[in-house]
């Protein structure tokens, strides 16, 4: 993702949690779509050309006097810039046949929906969500701090990266479990986006913080949100979807401590205090191995970890977690790149860091994985 690049997105949220959206225009469906096969029907592309130049117009007026405003139950609302824009590629077309498929394609996208079984993406309009990431690289420049959200929490990752994953894995309501909660980053996107979250966490006070500050972000969805205090690796999560009277989650995100990086905590339980890199992995293999019965088959796994270094060498952590996982009934979908410029240890210590890479022949981390991976 591009640092200058400008996301949109065709709905945002006001500081208390309602929709508000600044891009789109609301249209008569019914009376757009019989102006666009108005325009296809034209005999010649002169002709199709000054109807489409009308419609175009009309809609930069944003003239309410006109009948294409007055949705009286029958409206439809789209993405001005991207309207504009589909309109343009009408005009610009050479043809009447290249012009009338435009037109049409047009026409079929305001006509209905077209989703997956895993997101609420509407494929007709797939111009309309550019705020969505399909790129392997991520580049953000800044966590979101806006709510609830806490920046200071030790080991925390950054509002977009849960926020990317439900739209692009769930639809709303459905349910996400995050085996490791922490701060509670990934519920309060569950609250912003209109999904029901399930969090583990281990220690019970930094739980306790979570339950707090997640009633603090507002919920204009009706979403539940449930916190576990436990160790994922043995809480009876089934009893607690039972609570909950569903069957299965749709998405499950883990974002282990990067083994002893940061010590979380002094429990035995804690993978951050395992004593070696093969125990850590075989600690974060039980989580999995408890978390996966309860996904639902064909939905998504995703993993956030990176690497570290030990006396000297760089052990490929977020490796050896993805084989973990595939030694279950996993498959591969995606490996991504994301940068993390402003990482507590490293704030302020960019002369130092860069002193002992030169030094010890190494490279300073930069980047962590999100790795992405399909239940079979």
């Amino acid at each position: 993702m591009s640092k200058n690049r400008k996301r949109l997105s065709p709905i945002e949220e006001n500081s208390n949690g309602a929709a508000v959206n600044h891009l789109s225009i609301d249209l008569n469906q019914s009376r757009f779509i019989a102006l666009l096969d108005e325009a296809a029907a034209a005999p010649r592309i002169t002709a199709l050309r000054k109807k489409a130049q009308a419609i175009k117009q009309t809609i930069s007026d944003h003239d309410h006097r006109d009948h294409l405003f007055d949705a009286n139950g029958n409206g439809v609302s789209l993405r001005r810039d991207v309207l504009a824009a589909e309109l343009e590629q009408v005009l610009e077309a050479r043809t009447i046949e290249r012009a009338r498929y435009y037109l049409k394609r047009l026409a079929r996208g305001v006509a209905g929906k077209q989703t997956t079984a895993v997101n609420d993406i509407n494929l007709r309009r797939w111009k309309e969500y550019d705020d969505i990431i399909t790129d392997s690289l991520w580049v953000e420049p800044k966590r979101d701090t806006a709510g609830a959200h806490l920046g200071s929490y030790w080991g925390n990752f950054i509002p977009q990266i849960p926020r990317q994953l439900m739209l692009r894995y769930t639809k709303k309501d459905d349910w996400v479990l995050d085996c490791f909660l922490g701060s509670g980053t990934t519920l309060i996107e569950c609250r912003r986006l209109g999904r029901n979250g399930i969090g583990v966490e281990l220690n019970t006070e930094v739980a306790r913080q979570a339950r707090r500050r997640i009633r603090q972000e507002s919920n204009p969805h009706h979403v539940c949100a449930e916190v576990v205090t436990g160790d994922a690796r043995r809480a009876n999560l089934r009893r607690a979807l039972d609570r909950m009277s569903i069957e299965h989650v749709q998405l499950i995100i883990l974002h282990p401590p990067y083994h002893d990086i940061i010590a979380f905590s002094d429990s035995p339980q804690d993978l951050s205090t395992a004593q070696t890199t093969d125990a850590f992995l075989r600690m974060f293999g039980e989580v999995i191995d408890n978390a996966t019965p309860l996904l639902e088959p064909m939905r998504y796994l995703a993993v956030v970890i990176g690497d570290k270094y030990e006396r000297g060498e760089w052990l490929p952590l977020g490796f050896q977690c993805m084989q973990e996982v595939l030694k279950r009934d996993y498959r591969l979908k995606s490996i991504v790149v994301k940068n993390f410029d402003e990482t507590r240890a490293k704030r302020d210590q960019k002369q130092l860091w860069r002193y002992r890479a030169l030094a010890g022949g190494f490279y300073v981390f930069k980047h962590e994985y999100l790795l992405l991976f399909q239940k079979t």
